[in-house]
């Protein structure tokens, strides 16, 4: 079960989502195409991902950026770059370009200021944009909790799209980043990257949602778009339909 898209229209132009999503693909071409083996590889993750232990010794100040913009493969890139395309524009719009490219990359440290915290000895190299989207996610749960969101779910061979609150998507994957982060899940995944991005991004969209009456926002837009939201219409299938004989 996961996102595919919002119905929150944006009221201009996200140049920066953009400019992020195709700089996030660019670099993983530049590298991945062109690695003869996993050694190498992972060499390359050690020099340019954020390894704790490295920045402990006081190196690798520069990873603290350049791991955001890194991924272990192509489905790693693919969802979070989806996650960055739904959420992306209607923060950007909120925060103006620049101001949203500053968020973005703070609440990526918020993730890895975590990250370090629980292991800082850790030999591991983190690699991903997943702490800075999950800034983002935590930021649109503030600005628009009732935005509607189309998960697409899946099960065996039975699929279906169904539109569900953000507060609850967002909701739902915050809990799941914790409960896995608090038993410590031993599968590659820097969950408490996540965590910290998420809560990260709360605190930052906080003053720009006080700002615009904090509650009292919430009870005028009824944690709604600020624009009307997008309707989606699935066209009708040109197969014509076989009756029963």
């Amino acid at each position: 079960m996961f996102p595919i898209r919002d119905h929150n229209p944006s009221g201009r132009t996200p140049y920066v989502t953009r400019a992020l999503i195709l700089l996030n693909i660019a670099v993983f071409l530049s590298y991945w195409l062109r690695m003869e083996s996993d050694t190498q590889l992972a060499w390359f993750f050690y020099t340019w991902g954020l390894v704790p232990e490295n920045l402990m010794r006081g190196g690798g100040v520069e990873t603290l950026i350049t791991h955001m913009f890194l991924h272990g493969g192509w489905l790693h890139l693919a969802g979070n770059m989806l996650f960055l395309w739904i959420f992306g524009d209607n923060m950007e719009d909120s925060f103006g370009h620049i101001g949203f490219l500053a968020f973005y990359l703070a609440v990526g440290l918020c993730g890895a200021a975590l990250q370090i915290a629980a292991d800082p000895w850790s030999p591991v190299p983190m690699v991903g944009a997943s702490g800075a989207i999950a800034g983002v996610l935590g930021g649109y749960l503030l600005m628009f909790p009732k935005a509607k969101v189309d998960v697409l779910f899946i099960f065996i061979i039975f699929f279906r799209v169904f539109s569900i609150p953000a507060w609850i998507v967002l909701g739902v994957w915050f809990g799941i980043q914790v409960f896995y982060g608090a038993t410590n899940a031993q599968d590659g995944v820097a969950y408490l990257a996540h965590v910290g991005g998420f809560v990260g991004g709360l605190v930052l969209t906080l003053p720009a949602w006080l700002r615009r009456g904090g509650p009292g926002f919430w009870q005028k837009s009824q944690g709604l778009p600020p624009h009307p939201p997008t309707d989606y219409v699935l066209s009708k299938s040109n197969i014509p339909r076989a009756g029963r004989r």
